[in-house]
């Protein structure tokens, strides 16, 4: 009876635990009650199979259905999942281990004492409080650092080897100490092995958190680096619009002369001429402003000043509020790498044109991104899984640019087609994306 009362104490306790360090961390899927109702058949269940007193089998469940509520109720990936729950039952462990060590070192007889119901309260609150003082430390470490919006690297795979083998070891030395009768040296060496583990597993814990928060700061400086270099080539063609404006506006009294000349001279269609040229100058044209987005605005206002020095005919049709939920910084991936590889396959071909749209599927969350440009040739080769591959002879830029785009794609849960036309010399990108939370 007392062992059950124990056990019960030390799974409410875990329990706890848990949800204080999933609803710091996580962005929750489900309403709390839900999350309430999960956690208790879970724990319930963990404490119902502690009854049979096997440690390896408690351990592993402990594993699995930790990673089973975190990949039920919040939004992680599932080696994000995988990595946090096997993080919890190492810390967890080898508190536990390290209390546990620690009492028998100093006081042999603790928990072969006849107040034993007492002695193993006392061993769980210390191991818990052990075990809720790390945890707390990394909620205040890690708060505000998993978002939704946090890119998911699949390198924590390899990370989950080193908490799963420290919970492999701290079991084995557990059944050392209960199969074998240690010395004391030995007993104090367990202790510092314990530690030792415990200390490794949060600093390599640590570590990959600072690395996640490094490559995110980086993201965000080549973001603003890509947004100051946009906005500084918009801003200087707006300039030089602007200059080119003010010349042919102090020349306009000359143009007028020349009209007024060939008017007398009775050329009237020279004057036809003359004032269609003038009409379709550049320079009479309003300041760019493509669409009402500001940073892809400037996005496409270079393009299309790269479009107009290489004689590419640009036109682009976004209709507002198609792209407002998309992120900067990948607004700009998407974006800048179709238009790239668009302007290097339309170069140098003769009336060349790339044309670029956005719209809205009525009643749907989804926006299509449709791209054509003008391609002389086909830069599909062969298929790989029944999908177009690029062909190898195409620059290695080129393929990293299309993968970006499918991550892109993926992330907004949507779907890309790429076709060529050979009918009329044209690349094809039609692109659907879904509006998150819709």
């Amino acid at each position: 009876m007392s062992n059950t009362v124990c056990y019960f104490f030390t799974f409410l306790i875990e329990a706890v635990i848990l949800w204080l360090y999933s609803s710091n961390l996580f962005t929750a899927r489900r309403k709390p009650w839900i999350q309430f109702a999960m956690l208790f058949i879970f724990y319930f269940t963990m404490f119902a199979v502690s009854l049979l007193e096997y440690i390896w089998l408690n351990m592993a469940l402990y594993l699995v259905m930790n990673f089973i509520f975190l990949l039920a109720q919040y939004d992680l990936k599932w080696y994000s999942a995988l990595f946090h729950s096997a993080v919890l039952a190492a810390v967890m462990g080898m508190c536990e281990l390290t209390v546990y060590s620690t009492i028998e070192r100093f006081s042999p007889h603790f928990y072969t004492d006849p107040r034993h119901f007492q002695n193993m309260i006392i061993f769980i609150i210390f191991s818990k409080m052990i075990f809720l003082t790390i945890v707390y430390i990394l909620i205040h470490l890690l708060k505000g650092k998993q978002t939704q919006n946090q890119q998911h690297d699949k390198s924590v795979l390899l990370l989950i080897f080193i908490p799963v083998t420290s919970v492999f070891i701290m079991l084995t030395l557990v059944s050392v100490s209960d199969s074998f009768l240690l010395s004391p040296l030995l007993k104090g060496m367990i202790t510092l092995s314990a530690f030792f583990l415990l200390i490794s597993n949060l600093l390599v814990f640590c570590i990959n958190q600072y690395n996640l928060k490094k490559s995110m700061e980086f993201t965000q400086i080549q973001l603003l680096l890509q947004k100051e270099s946009n906005s500084t080539e918009y801003y200087e063609m707006l300039r030089l619009q602007n200059e080119n404006q003010r010349i042919l506006i102090h020349d306009i009294k000359k143009h007028l002369h020349s009209i007024d000349m060939l008017n007398q001279q009775k050329e009237h269609d020279k004057i036809d001429a003359y004032l269609h040229q003038l009409i379709r100058s550049s320079d009479l044209k309003e300041s760019a402003r493509l669409c009402e987005h500001e940073m892809l605005n400037s996005i496409l206002c270079r393009y299309m000043q790269q479009c107009t020095d290489s004689h590419i005919a640009f036109h682009a049709d976004i209709r507002s509020g198609t792209t407002d939920f998309i992120s900067d910084n990948d607004l700009t991936s998407l974006f800048c790498n179709l238009l790239d590889n668009a302007v290097k396959a339309a170069k140098d071909i003769p009336e060349s044109f790339i044309e670029i749209s956005t719209g809205k599927k009525e009643k749907t969350p989804f926006t299509v991104l449709t791209v054509i440009n003008s391609c002389r040739t086909n830069p599909f080769t062969t298929r790989e899984n029944g999908n177009p591959a690029m062909s190898i002879t195409r620059s290695h830029k080129h393929g990293f640019g299309l993968k970006s785009i499918r991550k892109i794609v993926a992330k907004y849960n949507g779907n890309m087609q790429i076709y060529y036309s050979s009918d009329t010399l044209t690349f094809h990108a039609i692109i659907t994306l879904k509006r998150q939370g819709l």
